[in-house]
């Protein structure tokens, strides 16, 4: 049996500027990722890939063409509906991490609680997350303590504590080391596999290769399918 498609991508064009200044960023793009599988998104810094992963996620529309989540499009829900379906299907992990300056690590999931007040990790699971990405002793500091690659790590916890369906990641291991990239890829693999997630990542990173069901390639805004694995 098919795996179930949390998220479609059908004929998605977007276009900034007109005239002179017009820039066609992403190029007919049909995309699709299913519960359980791991898609990696691979292209070089300006191919579309942070276009490409907003779009997906609702945060900005396509210039045409329709995004469809949990089998709801876009385009055919209100702002606030818009807004409710990504606080409860979407886990965001951004390069700007979006990290509270002012809060310590343990208030940024307190934080998620207060807005998503249900099904959102067990303390067991937020636990074994946090020892996992190795930032369990880190629960104290504030993010201006904190290396990048530790800002990263949590921001990475932050996104998958509301326990989404869907995971939206952008360059994830770009300020971590080989041994903490191993970390996160499997940390996403099973997520995926073990947990029925669809996880999409956006990176020119190809140490993250290995962990994938479905590779993709971005280039000029197009997008082209190379593996998929079985």
């Amino acid at each position: 049996m098919a795996s179930q498609n949390l998220l479609e991508m059908q004929q998605i064009n977007k276009v900034f500027g007109s005239g002179l200044s017009k820039v066609h960023v992403l190029h007919d793009i049909n995309f699709s990722a299913a519960a359980g599988h791991l898609n990696l998104i691979l292209g070089p810094s300006g191919s579309g890939k942070s276009t490409f992963l907003t779009i997906a996620g609702g945060l900005q529309a396509p210039t045409n063409g329709q995004v469809i989540i949990a089998g709801q499009s876009l385009a055919a829900l209100s702002a606030k509906q818009r807004d409710n379906l990504r606080l409860k299907q979407i886990g965001f992990v951004l390069q700007s991490y979006n990290l509270l300056p002012y809060l310590n690590v343990s208030d940024q999931f307190s934080l998620v609680d207060r807005i998503k007040p249900n099904n959102n990790l067990s303390a067991a699971k937020l636990k074994k997350l946090l020892k996992e990405l190795d930032i369990a002793e880190l629960i104290a500091k504030y993010p201006a303590e904190l290396s990048g690659g530790q800002n990263q790590r949590v921001a990475i916890a932050r996104a998958l504590y509301p326990n989404p369906a869907i995971i939206l990641a952008d360059e994830p291991t770009a300020a971590l080391d080989s041994q903490r990239v191993e970390q996160v890829g499997q940390l996403f693999a099973n997520l995926a596999h073990n947990e029925k997630k669809a996880v999409i990542i956006v990176t020119h990173d190809l140490r993250l290769k290995k962990f994938a069901d479905q590779i993709n390639e971005i280039s000029d805004g197009h997008l082209q399918q190379t593996i998929v694995n079985d």
